[in-house]
């Protein structure tokens, strides 16, 4: 549903109560002169539930990856 055009100076006046109203559904078109310049929407939904278990079998440990590393890459790592 888009609201009534909101001027650009309304806009920075109440950003915060826009940004809230728009998260909730609503949408606005800002205008500047009178000329509609931008919309402020809501955004899509983010998916933040991770599933246990994803990535079972798409990667694997090396049998040495807890082995010393090189002298080499140890001088390397402190500069040397």
């Amino acid at each position: 549903m888009v609201s009534e055009p909101v001027a650009l100076y309304d806009a920075k006046t109440h950003l915060s109560s826009l940004v809230d109203r728009a998260a909730a559904g609503e949408q606005f078109v800002i205008t500047k002169s009178g000329q509609p310049m931008a919309r402020l929407l809501p955004l899509e939904p983010v998916r933040t539930q991770r599933k246990p278990g994803q990535g079972k079998g798409q990667w694997q440990l090396a049998s040495d990856f807890d082995a010393p590393m090189p002298d080499h890459m140890v001088d390397a790592f402190e500069g040397q």
